[in-house]
């Protein structure tokens, strides 16, 4: 592979992660009692440990889409 086909497959991966963020916290705000229910079903857990558990996820997804996708884009986008 060269060098512009790794930029290209890194701001792609960037861009498909940052809208799947974006969409996730979308939900998070404009519908957390639905996202809530309907993860209940399946776990029971109360109300307080699932904000602190999606609160986490939200912030572990966003330095992982950082880390792995925009950072190796940035530095490929310099050097290419």
């Amino acid at each position: 592979m060269d060098i512009q086909a790794l930029t290209s497959f890194f701001m792609w991966c960037t861009i498909l992660n940052a809208g799947l963020y974006i969409y996730m916290a979308a939900v998070c705000v404009f519908a957390p009692d639905w996202l809530y229910r309907m993860q209940v079903r399946w776990f029971q857990i109360p109300r307080e440990t699932w904000d602190v558990a999606i609160y986490a996820f939200l912030g572990l997804y966003k330095m992982v889409v950082i880390v792995f996708n925009l950072v190796p884009y940035l530095a490929l986008s310099i050097i290419g």
